[in-house]
């Protein structure tokens, strides 16, 4: 399992390493604008429980690439850490793990271009267990998680009509779980292993005014995802077309009316003479081999929306929609504002069917290109909100897909906002939201607890900034919040907080860090937990 990991991990430094090296630099200013920047690093990190007056130590030994290209035709940012953690105490094993995130864009030829993402992350496994958001210590209930996704787009005009088509494969894989802290006796979930997806979207339209007084737009979608989990898949048709019509110089109403097949299904899981399901070694549900493919969801018919598109200049659009959808009202709507270069706002109300992968790789396909790197010690790196660079946009917000590990499919619903602001080596960024997943799974007669019907919920918020002292120094800081609601019965909320901060003094190549970070832990009916964590650093920089 580790050496799977560990390859995936492997295609996210190397095979984006691999674009890095093909993209155009031919150009004077190109080669300006890329820069590559491996680099290793070695510390020491002390982690105290202020609780239990616990000390641990450990030696930390580092590796990574900082990467961007950005010009005319090729937009792409990769960031990537692999760390070792070496501990002192018998108690505690040493730890591995990798932290990136990979944005690209680019244009192969005219009307043409290729886009990928890659992220590597840890992940709460179950959202009723602990919460550390510290990646050192006692990490209970965290799993290491993979994901990208890579596809061509094309875009064109053929007279007044304009074209579109886009391919998309995916892949998401979630190591093996450990202990969750989770209550015994308690349900026991499931947890995803592996994914895989393509999807394929085509549309064509005309803008209003072209032909007819409003604009006509057609376009199909189809999206197919197995999981080797319970055999599970889901497959979404969907046709549709939309009409905008400008009643204002700023202001359109739009509607659109459409059919949609969508199903999930999956095999029963196998249960003991107690309805318990049989997990394998690395605590996993296995497929009953006597169950058939059973439908966990299906809806089958017209869907249809309308709603009002604001646009009094360049650099604000509103979009908001009500419509019906999986067989009741559905609410959804984006906001885009640029109050300058460096300035952003994205907000974005959502209401889907996923699943744990899609769902992923959907909110990281909806990251920037060009984002800012938060350099911190011990936080979660991208499990939260990532911010955009200037030029690039606000950013966007993973909390809703990566608040806990799912094998089954849901309904996901919610609101993401982020505020993005540069100015030189100044970057701040504000992010909060809340998400919403009600789970859809078959009624297993023979098993004790079905997720099915359940809904659990999170709220988060997180704010982070990056201070130039002088221009080879300076202090990065970072705060954070998150309450998870399991929906489940006798399973109480948790709440996680921390703050941390790192300062970083440069010479040369050589780079110095010292970093603090405080988190706290609550659930009713658990002792409270309240930690410190101390690092100092050193980095070479190739």
């Amino acid at each position: 399992m580790k050496c799977r990991l560990r390859s995936t991990a492997l295609l996210l430094g190397t095979g984006l390493a691999a674009l890095i090296a093909a993209a155009p630099a031919q150009a004077q200013d190109q080669q300006r604008r890329t820069r590559i920047s491996p680099y290793i690093e070695i510390g020491q990190i002390v982690t105290a429980d202020l609780k239990n007056d616990d000390v641990l130590t450990y030696s930390t030994v580092a590796g990574g690439v900082e990467a961007s290209v950005q010009t005319q035709r090729t937009q792409l940012q990769v960031s990537y850490r692999y760390e070792r953690h070496f501990s002192y105490a018998k108690r505690v094993g040493d730890d591995d793990l990798h932290n990136g995130l990979a944005r690209g864009s680019i244009a192969v030829a005219p009307n043409l271009s290729i886009e990928a993402g890659a992220i590597a992350t840890q992940t709460r496994t179950d959202i009723r267990g602990a919460a550390p958001i510290a990646q050192v210590g006692q990490r209970d209930n965290i799993s290491q998680v993979f994901s990208g996704y890579v596809g061509p787009s094309y875009a064109a005009h053929v007279g007044p009509v304009g074209v579109a088509a886009s391919y998309r494969y995916g892949y998401t894989k979630a190591g093996s779980p450990g202990s969750t802290g989770v209550a015994p006796g308690s349900p026991r979930l499931d947890v995803f292993d592996s994914s895989q997806s393509h999807t394929v979207n085509v549309s064509a339209g005309v803008k209003a005014g072209a032909l007819l007084p409003v604009g006509i737009n057609v376009s199909a979608a189809y999206d197919r995802e197995t999981a080797n989990q319970l055999d599970q898949k889901l497959e979404d048709k969907v046709v549709r077309a939309d009409l905008v019509a400008p009643v204002a110089p700023t202001v359109a109403l739009t509607a659109g009316v459409g059919y949609q097949n969508l199903q999930v299904r999956q095999r029963d899981a196998l249960v003991d003479a107690n309805g318990v399901p049989v997990v394998d070694r690395r605590g996993r549900f296995q497929s009953d081999p006597a169950s058939p493919q059973r439908i966990a969801y299906e809806t089958d018919g017209l869907i249809y929306d309308a709603g009002v598109i604001w646009r009094p200049s360049e650099r604000t659009t509103l979009q908001a929609h009500v419509g019906r959808r999986y067989g009741g009202m559905t609410y959804f709507g984006t906001l885009s504002y640029a109050a300058t270069r460096s300035i952003s706002v994205n907000a974005d109300v959502y209401d889907t069917v996923e699943t744990f992968g899609g769902q992923l790789r959907n909110s990281l396909a909806g990251l920037p290109t060009s984002f800012l790197q938060q350099r911190a010690a011990f936080g979660q790196q991208y499990s939260g909100c990532t911010f955009g660079a200037a030029g690039a946009g606000a950013g966007g917000c993973l909390n809703g897909a990566l608040q806990s590990i799912s094998t089954s499919a849901y309904r996901a619903r919610g609101i993401d906002a982020v505020i993005s602001a540069t100015r030189g080596k100044l970057n701040l960024g504000v992010g909060a939201g809340y998400s919403n997943r009600r789970f859809l799974a078959p009624d297993q007669i023979n098993a004790a607890f079905s997720i099915n019907g359940v809904s659990d919920q999170s709220y988060y918020a997180q704010a982070f900034a990056n201070v130039p002292l002088t221009r080879v120094s300076g202090i990065n800081g970072t705060l954070i919040y998150n309450y998870y609601d399991s929906g489940i019965a006798d399973a109480p909320g948790v709440t996680s907080a921390a703050a941390t901060a790192l300062y970083y003094h440069n010479f040369g190549r050589i780079g110095t860090t010292a970093s603090a970070g405080l988190y706290s832990f609550s659930q009713s009916g658990v002792a409270d937990q309240l930690s410190a964590t101390g690092q100092v650093g050193v980095r070479y920089q190739f």
